[in-house]
């Protein structure tokens, strides 16, 4: 099997499955996709609900923002939390728990109530949402050895994306037709699905109980013996920082594309509704195809013997500061096809370094450390989801429509910071080497 080979659908028999551990991996990667789609497309409701929203309980740019940003309250603790503990319990029923807490969170707001009930609603969805990229990318990779994850690594990733594309129509003729609350339904009933074929195809695979070295048969600094590195010196290699600071870059660029793009492109840039909403899509489409490329160019790089710090930390390092440029000259383009060009580019060249970010980690990680590590990395990445909004949303209401241009210069600047760590800092093998055995 390659990181070429097609994601299977889910089969109908589960005993099959179970007897082919190859069939079972992509069946479950599969699961974990989907969950990603109905995770981002929880995320997204607000975003496309903004004007409705706002014109149903009456609220300014600033108590939109805020109302957004509740939903990472609680996301980074419990995501820091849930990965801990992803390190002493089985990663599927954490899974199961997530996906039927989205639900529950989200049922008083699709009956009813005001701003409180939004806020409310909101923070126990974060809470519930927090973990489930590190804790999914956990149990996709714990079936692939090392030089195959890339691409289910990036297929979790692709759900971000698969999640927008397929919520932004659904979700938008739901709101125009049967109003928003009926959207946040929708989604609150795809959560209570997703868990009801979880408990018969749900799983870990047997590289998340092995070490690389016992899983590949090759001698790596991450065996038996380096089992009880303590956290603390993972957090502090260059590596986890690297891909840390990176990953912050590329999560700031998904808050503000799923609460504040389609207001920008609307109220900032002059796109009318329909333009909108079809640069939207191609925001999103163009950003599957990244994270894609970029697998399938890192795992042609590792297969040829390149050390992690080109295939991973370089590529993706490079597609951040290319990126980050785009970003930074976007506020004093014209607007026309040059301010497409550089608001596709900007956007979407980011996205790759979430699958970068994860997939380095386990490789540097001893196995029994995989759920920690990635749960605190996403715990110091996500607070950008709940500045982003805010900030954003404050300088909307303090400029009018200028505050977009700066809101854009501080995310080009975030994104050449990123793009600088990953390229700089990113080595797992060098730091694999330093951890204590």
């Amino acid at each position: 099997m390659t990181d070429t080979d097609v994601v299977p659908a889910v089969p109908a028999d589960p005993a099959k499955t179970a007897s082919d551990p190859r069939l079972r991996a992509w069946v479950v990667t599969a699961l974990l996709v989907a969950l990603m789609m109905i995770n981002f497309a929880d995320k997204s409701v607000l975003g496309l609900a903004a004007d409705p929203i706002r014109k149903d309980l009456g609220l300014s740019a600033s108590a939109f923002g805020l109302a957004s940003s509740a939903f990472f309250l609680l996301f980074s603790i419990c995501g820091a939390a849930v990965g801990l503990l992803a390190d002493r319990t089985r990663p599927k029923w954490l899974l199961l728990t997530m996906a039927l807490l989205w639900s529950v969170s989200q049922a008083p707001l699709a009956l009813g109530g005001g701003l409180a009930v939004l806020i409310a609603s909101r923070v126990l969805l974060g809470a519930a949402e927090g973990p489930a990229f590190p804790v999914a990318q956990q149990t996709a990779l714990s079936w692939f050895p090392n030089h195959r994850r890339n691409l289910p690594g990036a297929l979790i990733v692709l759900g971000i994306t698969l999640g927008v594309l397929v919520a932004a129509p659904v979700l938008t003729w739901v709101i125009h037709h049967h109003g928003w609350r009926s959207a946040v339904a929708v989604v609150a009933v795809a959560g209570t699905v997703w868990a009801l074929l979880w408990i018969p195809f749900g799983g870990e695979g047997r590289y998340g109980t092995d070490s690389p070295a016992l899983a590949e048969g090759a001698g790596t600094a991450t065996g038996p013996a380096s089992r009880r590195t303590p956290y603390r010196r993972i957090l502090a290699t260059r590596t986890w920082i690297g891909a840390t600071i990176a990953y912050f870059g590329t999560y700031w660029v998904i808050a503000f594309a799923l609460v504040w793009l389609p207001s920008y492109l609307h109220d900032g840039l002059g796109y009318s509704s329909a333009t909108s909403a079809r640069l939207l899509m191609l925001v999103w489409g163009m950003s599957g195809i990244v994270v894609l490329g970029q697998a399938g160019l890192t795992g042609w790089l590792l297969r040829r013997g390149s050390a992690s710090r080109w295939a991973r930390g370089r590529v993706g390092g490079i597609l951040m500061l290319v990126g980050a440029a785009a970003c930074l000259a976007l506020p004093w383009a014209r607007a026309g096809a040059v301010t497409v060009v550089l608001l596709v580019t900007g956007v979407t060249l980011s996205g790759a370094m979430g699958s970068v970010a994860a997939t380095t980690v386990v490789e540097l990680v001893p196995a029994d450390r995989r759920g920690g590590s990635l749960g605190i990395m996403n715990a110091v990445v996500t607070t950008a989801g709940l500045i982003a909004p805010t900030l954003i949303g404050h300088l909307v209401d303090t400029h009018g429509t200028g505050g977009y241009r700066y809101a854009v210069m501080i995310t080009g600047a975030l994104l050449l910071l990123g793009g600088s760590a990953a390229v700089t800092l990113i080595d797992p093998d060098r730091d694999a080497r330093l951890l204590p055995a």
